[in-house]
């Protein structure tokens, strides 16, 4: 019986000797892990020949795939910059659906200093003309805001479940939770407990079939007061794994979780047996 979710990598495991991201996808499939985000954060570049092969190769070795678009996107953007994140962010949507991508995962900009209540009307208004374009062009896919690590970036919790909740089954989550650590600063938001909280904010905001769909990031993660500084491994950090993985369990939730690791794969294989330690579920 196949686990209740798929564990795998940020961008092609760093042990893939060849072959780019079609060599990935082969590795991850050696590696007994079956999801890659192709990780786009600095641009979009790839031909319909590649996108093909990329699908195909994940099809025959039953790799789930998402896009990690560039970083350079931001729904506060001002109207002279706007048209440049727009194309990236629909460029990451429709090369990656080409490619075979579900769900595209982005960054959703900054602040730049205003209250959150001012910008989210912006950016509703935006996400709106980003999914009008792509259902004109027939891309079908997800579009899910990341929680971010820092206070001054758009992407707190009652974030992204506000855009989720403008958009129902077009735009979810990307849950990171090493970002929801970092973000207060303080070490909070790591137990069971507070896991569970938001868990449960999850599917009250969306429904509960919502969890079923989850789509995590996790690193371990170093922080000061203003939130996020790097991504660590959770052998250097204090992110409480089992915790989360407990609530998890426990609220009946599925998916997809890729490590972002300095050590991108091995890590994925800590949560793959972490997860079956703690849920006593098997792949086998």
């Amino acid at each position: 019986m196949p686990l209740s979710f798929r564990f795998g990598t940020v961008g092609s495991p760093k042990s893939t000797p060849r072959g780019g991201t079609v060599g990935g996808v082969k590795r991850l499939a050696e590696l007994g892990l079956n999801a890659l985000e192709l990780g786009w954060v600095r641009s979009v570049r790839i031909s319909e020949k590649t996108a093909e092969q990329i699908r195909k190769a994940a099809e025959k070795a039953n790799i789930a795939l998402s896009v990690h678009a560039p970083y350079f996107i931001n729904l506060n953007a001002d109207e002279d910059e706007w048209p440049r994140a727009r194309k990236r962010l629909l460029d990451a949507a429709y090369w990656g659906w080409k490619a075979g991508a579900t769900d595209i995962v982005f960054h959703p900009g900054s602040y730049f200093g205003q209250a959150p209540e001012r910008v989210l009307p912006k950016v509703l208004l935006r996400l709106e003309e980003v999914l009008r374009i792509l259902e004109q062009q027939g891309v079908r896919v997800v579009l899910r805001p990341e929680t971010m690590g820092k206070g001054s970036v758009i992407g707190s919790l009652e974030d992204v479940l506000a855009m989720s909740r403008a958009f129902p089954g077009r735009v979810e989550p990307c849950l990171d939770f090493a970002h929801l650590h970092a973000r207060p600063g303080d070490g909070s938001m790591n137990t069971y407990e507070e896991w569970m909280r938001v868990l449960e904010r999850y599917a009250q905001a969306l429904g509960e079939d919502a969890l079923k769909r989850l789509h995590i990031h996790l690193s371990g993660i170093a922080y000061g007061p203003k939130g996020e500084k790097e991504h660590l491994t959770f052998a250097d950090a204090d992110f409480d794994v089992r915790a989360l993985f407990q609530a998890l369990r426990d609220i009946g939730a599925q998916g997809r979780i890729l490590s972002e690791s300095p050590i991108l794969e091995e890590d994925a294989l800590y949560l793959k047996r972490i997860w079956q330690e703690v849920t006593g579920e098997t792949d086998a």
